[in-house]
């Protein structure tokens, strides 16, 4: 009697380039962590700021969605909206631009942001630069007196009308009814006027709508750094240096020079070190590469908000460590196991 063998199951063996050990979040459900940790800056700027701060969010965020989904359509290629990396960028450039500005100048950088800064390039994985912030430098490039004009926070009736410059007429000059002054870092520049850190740890300050709570921005950060979904080494970087080079200069001039505080505080810092500058494809992969590429932001921001002639430089900080990203990687490269250098 022959006992039937049972069929073996067919099994292949699959060669693949590496990395051959894969972590278990998808590109969605890092995107939907991301947008998770964004949110209470949100709801706080919109705490702050009322209606004016709902509506730039809805309508930046809408501009860059509605840009993504007809791009994709005009190609026929399947639409990208569902990994939710088009919600990040719209909410991301959102939160860059001031409360009140006219929502037509909000879907035309929204336009920029996703056309320029990332389907240019060849869509997700492929930009080079951090879309959000391309859609914002083309608005300060353009429209400079409008990104520069601040509403102040907590106004008594911003959850029940909107600024008068909002419903701007496209292509037309808008009117303002209610300004405020300068912002913080403004302020230091040009009047040497300093704002107390605790407001600008808790956001009690005028700003774009990012430029508000440091403790949420921190507090959200902190969170994807604790669920490996963001690069530690880049903030600790950016931070680490403005936190020397603004001691060294304090310390050398308290009266000319603000504290490390201020500086760490202040303007779009904590939301560009968390939110922007750890973008996971403009931003390099190595750690090594990644605290060098801090290092790089946080000494060009110093640069430009003490000797430049604008009061911020987190943008173009970014966006230039952006441009030599790439070289970064390159230069930081582990060695390959067995690898010997060859004396020449």
């Amino acid at each position: 009697m022959t006992i039937p063998h049972k069929k073996a199951p067919n099994k292949t063996l699959q060669i693949r380039p590496s990395p051959h050990i894969s972590g278990g979040a998808s590109v969605e459900k890092i995107m939907a962590n991301v947008i998770l940790a964004l949110m209470p800056t949100v709801l706080f700027a919109i705490y702050l700021f009322g209606l004016a701060a709902l509506v730039t969010i809805l309508i930046g965020t809408f501009s860059c969605l509605l840009t993504e989904y007809l791009f994709c359509k005009a190609n026929g290629k399947p639409s990208s909206i569902s990994d939710n990396s088009i919600i990040i960028t719209g909410v991301l450039y959102s939160l860059t631009l001031p409360p009140g500005l006219p929502l037509w100048m909000v879907c035309i950088g929204g336009i920029i942001a996703v056309l320029l800064g990332k389907l240019l390039f060849g869509g997700l994985g492929y930009n080079l630069f951090n879309p959000a912030l391309v859609g914002r430098a083309f608005l300060q490039a353009a429209f400079p007196s409008a990104m520069t004009t601040w509403y102040p926070a907590m106004n008594a009736d911003r959850f029940t009308s909107l600024p008068l410059s909002t419903l701007t007429f496209p292509f037309t000059t808008p009117s303002y009814d209610t300004i405020s002054s300068a912002t913080p870092l403004a302020a230091m520049k040009f009047d040497q006027i300093l704002t107390d850190s605790s407001d600008l740890f808790l956001g009690l300050s005028s700003g774009s709508l990012g430029e508000t709570s440091s403790l949420l921005i921190l507090t959200g950060g902190i969170y994807l750094i604790a669920r490996r979904m963001m690069r530690w080494q880049i903030p600790a970087g950016i931070f680490i240096t403005v936190v020397i080079i603004s001691t060294i200069t304090h310390n050398i001039s308290p009266n000319t020079y603000p504290s490390a505080q201020f500086m760490l505080f202040s303007g779009g810092l904590m939301l560009g070190a968390m939110f922007m500058a750890t973008d996971m494809v403009a931003s390099p992969i190595t750690a090594k590469g990644c605290f060098i590429y801090g290092l790089l932001i946080g000494v060009l921001v110093m640069i430009i908000r003490l000797w430049g002639g604008m009061p911020e430089g987190v943008m173009y900080a970014i966006l230039f460590a952006n441009a030599v990203s790439p070289h970064i990687d390159r230069w930081t490269q582990p060695r390959p196991y067995g690898y010997r250098k060859t004396k020449s």
